[in-house]
């Protein structure tokens, strides 16, 4: 039953987002510190199956990790830029869609990573980063592509981070080391559980935003599919050209493709007066989780070197 749960991933979360934006009220209620406690959650799961080892398999090959972050702040900005001028974007979604083109990495992209049964320490180790780097790189990015002024809340970025990410895999971490036995009994039940979190979050992220992603119209949802399709794309073909291994490979190019969304609608809504520009980084969320649980289904078994 749990394997027939992660391998209907796709299928779940569609039906999850269609009755949010039907009912929205069925959803709605999970949010706040409950969407932060199944972020926590689900990072609990993945780091019952990790170990101290994993990590340090990861930073023995730094180029993984800076292949990643390079193409996340390189290659992400300038497709959204670009995407923004091709589908003739009006200014408030350009500036947007750039902007959540310059958001780091998520916890969703681990989530998909850790379905995926791809590199999940490479993952985590990737939003660390690029989250800490988002620091200077999101304004300067936003900046640079879009001509306006926004500040990041640096101190807070940073406390979600340690708070969702790093503290709940730390302890699932230490469990599996020092309780290997209470780890193994959980762990057939974590994949599972994260896919009915994840899909409880993405729909009342889908349910709080419906009139604006039924009325924000279809070139922009257009522009959107294209940014995280192409990230994904680019992602993965690069990574097995330059890194030669499809597990690797396939991690990177979900850090590339999924950003940290939430994020972008925060720092949407806080620096700018016009809530348009929050607009695109509300259908990010729907658009790359979406893609997201299909890459899992089409990947999921790649692995080794080629």
């Amino acid at each position: 039953m749990t394997h027939k749960i992660t391998a209907g991933f796709p299928w779940i979360i569609s039906f999850f987002v269609a009755v949010g934006l039907l009912y929205p009220p069925l959803f709605t209620w999970f949010e706040g510190d409950l969407i932060t406690l199944g972020l926590a959650g689900i990072m609990l799961g993945m780091g019952l199956t990790l170990r101290g080892s994993d990590f340090v398999q990861v930073i023995k090959h730094p180029k993984w990790v800076s292949l990643g972050l390079g193409m996340q702040f390189l290659v992400m900005p300038f497709l959204g830029w670009s995407l923004a001028r091709l589908f003739d974007l009006p200014p408030l979604f350009t500036v947007g869609m750039i902007l959540v083109a310059s958001c780091p990495g998520g916890t969703a992209s681990n989530v998909i990573a850790y379905l995926a049964k791809a590199e999940v320490a490479l993952s985590v180790t990737m939003t660390a980063c690029s989250t800490l780097a988002a620091i200077v790189m999101t304004p300067f990015l936003t900046l640079l592509y879009s001509g306006n002024q926004l500040d990041i809340p640096a101190a807070g970025l940073f406390y979600s981070t340690l708070k969702v990410v790093v503290v709940p895999i730390a302890i699932g971490v230490l469990i599996n080391r020092y309780l290997p036995e209470s780890a193994t009994k959980i762990t057939p039940y974590a994949p599972p559980t994260a896919v009915l979190l994840i899909c409880l979050i993405v729909a009342s992220i889908v349910g709080q935003g419906r009139e604006i992603i039924l009325n924000s119209g279809m070139v922009l949802l257009a522009a959107l599919i294209c940014l995280h399709f192409l990230g994904f794309f680019f992602g993965l073909i690069l990574s097995l050209l330059l890194v030669k291994n499809w597990k690797v490979a396939k991690t990177i190019a979900i850090e590339v493709g999924m950003q940290n969304s939430g994020l972008g609608v925060v720092l949407a809504r806080e620096n700018f007066s016009n809530p348009s520009v929050a607009i695109p980084a509300a259908l990010s969320s729907l658009i790359h989780s979406l893609m997201g649980s299909f890459f899992v289904r089409l990947f999921k078994n790649k692995e080794g070197s080629y």
